[in-house]
């Protein structure tokens, strides 16, 4: 953590005196060499003395945030999508999701909203280049007519309007090397004939994952009993997966427009895991999983979009695992099944009425049928209890209609909406109603002031209801489902400033009412601890955020992401040990972009982050932070880039999180290891990049 420290100190001087600099320039017209006659002109027409200026990287309208993403990722290290979105002001990842100012947050593409879970999406953003983005909006609390609720990050990619026949593609290969290896390949073509166009991307990640856990714990009965528990777990893991997307488009005129999309993954998963200690266990698992995904829109030049999806996911796995611990065995094979089929059907309109209104109004229909099952053969246990088989189909079915408008009175603009939704379950059955409302105040074209307003729900994953118990490590893990977890509902308040379209600022306060989250309970009864989605009685948020950008002339970019969050949790029925906890965090991000060389193109990015000690129920999350460095060729006339890179550099990003409260303590230690890498990408034929949209996944396992 030293190391950490001392290079993010390093990085903060040197960043801060180089912004001191004079950033006017001198250009003497003598000293313009060019073989372009005209440009020659143009330049020798130029005073002596020019300031340079730039464009804003941001600017709002309607609520929304909109980003030049391509200049905002233009000299750093970013080679898909996601990657991207990282970048994004207030944006982090955390625990494997995307967050933005500490909360969770929604990310579509190009407005389309469908069914694909959050981890597949995550896979796709990861396989489309980047060169697709056109821009980002980044709104705190999404309009209804998004069919989002809460924070929204909506992506939107370049479209190809031209009418000659075109080709245009992008080859992308990566090598990295943490403990192990690992392989991307990507290719993405882009066809346009006149008024039809279709694109094709395909990607392959392939590779080995090596884990280390170190578990240190004392486990403590009801009868005053106290167990050391300290186990060494090993886990291997090699794994194939592809991606793939075919869509067409055809333009009719003007906003006039339909398309098709198929969108597909497969993917194969084979793991081994061994834990010596107290406990002494081999574990070996496979699995593999398909998903389909079709939709169909179309948008009239009246305001008008309709369309359809359906989604298939399919996702297998088996499971042996023979364990020992203090004179307890237990031995079984085990397979598990989810199936998911999901409709989904919407219909909307948008008017632009006299007098500066907009009127907006819509429905959506989605239902799931979610066949999921467990078996447990050649079972053999001399302790705990093997689970029962689980066979289960569940349905869901969700129906949400919104109205909302908009206007702008001068510098003022207003966005609002309503939407009533109704959610059916075997479990749960009601209505729910969602406002949203959203002030813009333009001191300026480029100063403003947001007000935010709105409530959200979200629903849990389907695994995370079933009635199901599965084993992690060498068996002392349980990971089981809550038929009864219910959906969580929130309700946030949000303040933003924007000052001269590059300074943003923000404020915001969040209070989410059964908030859940997967947590860990050393049981009372027995000796296992339990991982296990339950509701807390809520949970909330304040918090503030800044983004500083600064350069220093032609060779230095730079940005400082700063974010503090007062966070507080309560659960008076948390098993038998009810908590109330408070604590407050902060998060920086220093990102510094240096160009060593114009000719060869050639830059260097430096980029920390530190975040302080946290909260998640009764977890304590220490502080971590990392460093990363990349080396930026582009060669042929910028069509063919190669990046190295090392991410992690003194292996302070993973953290050990703990448990000390009540009587529960435990430590699990996770491994971590620094990444060194090359990639290349190469573009050819004027590669103007397209996107489709990506699908939800977040509630599938």
């Amino acid at each position: 953590m030293k190391h950490l420290l001392s290079i993010l100190f390093l990085c903060f001087a040197w960043a801060g005196a180089s912004a001191q600099e004079n950033t006017e320039r001198t250009l003497s017209a003598d000293s313009i060499i060019t073989k372009d006659g005209a440009l020659d002109s143009l330049y020798r027409s130029l005073p002596e003395v020019m300031v340079m200026g730039e464009r804003p990287i941001v600017k709002a309208t309607q609520g929304k945030l909109l980003y030049d993403v391509p200049r905002l990722i233009r000299n750093l290290p970013v080679d898909n999508a996601y990657d991207a979105i990282k970048e994004l002001p207030g944006v982090a990842e955390m625990d494997g999701a995307l967050t933005l100012a500490g909360k969770s947050v929604t990310v579509i593409l190009n407005g389309q909203v469908t069914t694909m879970s959050a981890s597949q999406f995550y896979t796709l953003l990861k396989s489309i280049p980047a060169s697709r983005i056109e821009n980002a909006e980044v709104m705190y609390n999404a309009p209804a007519r998004y069919q989002v609720r809460g924070a929204l990050i909506n992506i939107t990619l370049k479209q190809n309007t031209g009418t000659r026949d075109s080709w245009q593609g992008e080859l992308y290969g990566k090598y990295a090397q943490e403990h192990y290896e690992d392989f991307e390949e990507r290719a993405s073509f882009n066809f346009n004939h006149n008024k039809f166009s279709a694109d094709f991307l395909y990607s392959h990640t392939h590779g080995r994952v090596y884990r280390l856990t170190e578990k240190d714990a004392i486990h403590t009965l009801s009868n005053g009993d106290a167990t050391p528990v300290n186990t060494d777990e090993t886990w291997r893991n090699r794994n194939h997966v592809h991606n793939f997307r075919v869509g067409t488009d055809y333009n009719f005129g003007t906003n006039h427009r339909l398309s098709a999309v198929y969108t597909g993954a497969y993917s194969t998963s084979h793991s081994y895991g061994t834990v010596d200690g107290t406990q002494h266990s081999g574990n070996q698992s496979d699995g593999n999983d398909w998903l389909h995904n079709g939709r169909i829109d179309y948008q009239a030049p009246f305001g008008l979009r309709a369309g359809a999806e359906l989604t298939y996911y399919h996702s297998p796995s088996n499971q042996l695992l023979s364990s020992e611990m203090l004179g307890e065995s237990i031995s079984f094979r085990s397979s598990d099944s989810q199936r998911i089929n999901a409709w989904k059907l919407f219909l909307s309109q948008e008017h632009k009425l006299g007098d500066g209104w907009g009127l907006n109004y819509g429905v959506t229909y989605t239902t799931s049928v979610d066949h999921s099952h467990q078996y447990y053969t050649d079972a053999e246990s001399d302790g705990p209890t093997i689970p029962t088989d689980m066979t289960s189909r569940r349905r869901e079915q969700t129906l949400n209609l919104y109205a909302g408008f908009n206007k702008n009175f001068g510098k003022l603009s207003i966005d609002a909406s309503l939407a009533a939704e109704r959610y059916k379950t075997p479990v749960w059955n009601q209505w729910d109603w969602y406002p949203v409302v959203n002030l813009t105040y333009m001191l300026s074209p480029t100063n403003l002031w947001q007000l935010s307003l709105s409530s959200d729900k979200s629903y849990p994953g389907y695994w995370a209801v079933q009635d199901v118990t599965s084993y992690l490590g060498g068996g002392y893990s349980e990971v089981q489902g809550n038929p009864l977890l219910k959906p969580s509902q929130e309700y946030n308040l949000s303040l933003t400033y924007v000052l001269r379209g590059k300074y943003v600022f923000s404020a915001w306060f969040q209070h989410t009412k059964d908030y859940s989250t997967q947590t860990l309970y050393q049981s009372s009864q027995r000796l296992v601890e339990i991982y296990r989605y339950l509701n807390f009685d809520y949970a909330q948020q304040s918090g503030v955020q800044a983004t500083l950008p600064f350069k220093a002339g032609n060779w230095l970019n730079s940005r400082l992401s700063l974010i503090g969050v007062w966070q507080h949790e309560k659960d008076a029925d948390f098993y038998d040990i009810p908590f109330n906890r408070a604590i407050f965090w902060g998060m920086a991000r220093l990102t510094n972009t240096f160009t060593l060389s114009t000719k060869p193109d050639l830059k260097l990015t430096l980029s920390g982050m530190i975040r302080s000690l946290a909260h998640q129920g009764i977890y304590d999350l220490p502080a971590s932070g990392n460093v990363n460095a990349s080396l930026r060729y582009a060669f042929a006339r910028g069509n063919a880039i190669v990046n190295l890179y090392a991410n992690d550099i003194f292996q302070t990003n993973g953290i050990s999180p703990r448990i000390r409260f009540k009587t529960q303590y435990v430590t699990n230690h996770y491994a971590t290891f620094r990444q060194l890498g090359v990639s290349f990408t190469y573009k050819f034929g004027g590669y103007k990049e397209r996107q489709r949209e990506e699908v939800d996944r977040s509630r599938f396992k």
